[in-house]
């Protein structure tokens, strides 16, 4: 599967290397604090070691304040996504640029040996688009099949790829 070329690039060489992660059992308000201190829009969700799931700002968004949840007591298992979709580290940038438009996802862990070894997010596959033609074919390929981005997608697919 996927559009391999000799300039193919892999997710290792375009991930993000040092993901932080958080405990099922954390609070809404700690995940918040977590991102915010570090300046990221998303945490991995771990259960006695184990990636479960990730918890993303729109997850805040959606779950927590749209709901009129509290914060502080709310867990990051009661709003995070799951099941956690995941790549490796050595599959075509293309291959998880597909993954993730089928899955309507714009983060990717990242995963070797069962174990969290990165992560990397639409709008880094979409820069690489500018110098890794490839991708640009994916999203023609699959909008050859009638496969339209979802509104979250859409701003980065309409300004980096299309």
């Amino acid at each position: 599967m996927g559009l391999r070329g000799a300039s193919t690039l892999d997710v290792k060489e375009i991930m993000v290397k040092d993901v932080i992660s958080i405990h099922a059992d954390a609070t809404v308000k700690e995940a918040v604090e977590l991102m915010n201190e570090n300046e990221i829009g998303c945490l991995i969700v771990a259960r006695e070691g184990e990636a479960v799931g990730i918890v993303t700002e729109r997850d805040v968004l959606k779950r927590v304040i749209s709901k009129s949840r509290d914060p502080e007591v709310t867990k990051v298992s009661e709003i995070m996504s799951k099941p956690l979709i995941v790549g490796g580290p050595d599959m075509y940038v293309e291959d998880a640029a597909r993954l993730m438009f089928k899955k309507n996802i714009k983060k990717l862990p990242v995963m070797k040996n069962g174990r969290l070894v990165g992560l990397v997010t639409l709008s880094d596959i979409a820069r690489v688009a500018n110098i890794e033609p490839q991708i640009a074919k994916v999203v023609d390929e699959l909008r050859k099949t009638g496969w339209l981005p979802p509104k979250r997608m859409k701003k980065v697919v309409d300004v980096y790829i299309a």
